[in-house]
């Protein structure tokens, strides 16, 4: 198991192929990798490795931070996060990772935010059909209905289906397939679409759960 990148969301587009037939693709702009750390068995108990993104003056970090870069030698960086890997997938510390470093055709898994829907009711953040339009319903047509019941258990269960907070939460696709890569540009082109908006971060990795 390899390490995954990080990339920028640009939006999405469509291509063609040879065939003529029209593929939608989720275009990504990876970050220049830098590795920042090796985490290993016998140290951390757990074998993974820590990448940055996006070079910033360490003067626009806080001290911890700045120490940590100071003390590897490498310029500070905006973001960080760490991929498990296997113990023979050890990169070396400083190298930048592209675009290149995965193959188009292969199959990947995208972690983005997913899009923030502020507050919403039962309908549209579960799905619930609703209350009858008529007999006796007067005003509560998109209400969820009854939560909790009366003497028995005269309480609401927790994790109920209600109305709440939608979206902005962590979502990860899995099995999505590289269409195409552009080098030169560090671009990845990913068959279908990605959560988040357009300018979030999202993280690629090799396809866990592909059975290839």
């Amino acid at each position: 198991m390899r390490t995954g990148l990080i990339a920028e969301k640009i939006g999405m587009t469509q291509l063609f192929t040879d065939a003529g037939i029209q593929v939608p693709v989720t275009v990504l702009r990876v970050e220049k990798c830098t590795v920042l750390e090796q985490k290993t068995k016998e140290f951390h108990g757990y074998s993974a490795v820590k990448l940055g993104a996006r070079p910033i003056p360490a003067n626009r970090l806080n001290l911890p931070l700045r120490g940590y870069y100071e003390a590897k030698k490498i310029e500070a960086q905006k973001i960080s996060k760490e991929f498990r890997i296997t113990e023979d997938s050890f990169p070396e510390i400083g190298i930048v990772l592209s675009a290149s470093h995965f193959a188009e055709g292969q199959l990947v898994d995208v972690t983005g935010i997913s899009k923030g829907k502020g507050f919403a009711g039962a309908m549209k953040r579960h799905g619930f059909s609703g209350l009858r339009a008529t007999h006796g319903v007067s005003i509560s047509h998109r209400s969820h209905g009854s939560t909790g019941n009366r003497e028995e258990p005269g309480k609401v269960f927790k994790n109920k289906r209600m109305a709440g907070h939608m979206g902005h939460v962590q979502v990860t696709k899995l099995n999505l397939l590289v269409h195409s890569i552009d080098s030169d540009r560090n671009l990845l082109y990913i068959k279908g679409s990605i959560p988040g908006s357009k300018g979030s971060i999202v993280f690629v990795r090799d396809a866990i759960k592909s059975g290839k």
